[in-house]
C-alpha cells in the first residue's frame, strides 16, 4: 500500500466515524468541506431530505475570477463566505460542520471562521 493510498484510508475512516456523529436536519443542515490539492468545496446539505441546500468552491463562477494565483487560504475564505451568503438568503443561520475526515486546521479551519463571521453558527 503506497503512502497516499494510507493517507486517504485514514481520511475515510475518519470521515466514517465524524458521519456516525454528525446529521444534517431542516434546523441545522450539515456543512461538508471537500478540499482538493487545488480547490476546496462547501456544500450545505439536508440529510434527512437528501437535498443540497446551499454550495460553493472555488470553482464558482462568482469567484473564478477574483480569486488570482495561488494563496489557497484566501480562496477558501472567501468560498466560506460565499456559502455563508448562499445560506443567509434561505434564511440558514445555525449548521452542523462536517470536516469530511480532514484536519480541522489550515483551509478547513480557514473557511469555517469566514462562515461564521459571514453570520453561520455552529
Amino acid at each position: 500500500m503506497s503512502s497516499i493510498a494510507k493517507k486517504v484510508d485514514g481520511r475515510m475512516r475518519r470521515k466514517k466515524r465524524i458521519r456516525k456523529k454528525v446529521l444534517g436536519t431542516d434546523e441545522r443542515p450539515r456543512l461538508t468541506v471537500f478540499r482538493s490539492a487545488r480547490h476546496i468545496y462547501a456544500q450545505v446539505i439536508d440529510d434527512l431530505n437528501g437535498q443540497t441546500l446551499a454550495s460553493a468552491s472555488t470553482m464558482s463562477k462568482d469567484l473564478r475570477g477574483g480569486l488570482g494565483e495561488g494563496k489557497k487560504l484566501d480562496a477558501a475564505k472567501k468560498v466560506g463566505a460565499l456559502v455563508a451568503q448562499q445560506c443567509k438568503s434561505k434564511s440558514i443561520t445555525k449548521v452542523v460542520f462536517d470536516r469530511n475526515g480532514y484536519l480541522y486546521h489550515g483551509r478547513v479551519k480557514a473557511l469555517a471562521d469566514a462562515a461564521r463571521e459571514a453570520g453561520l453558527s455552529f
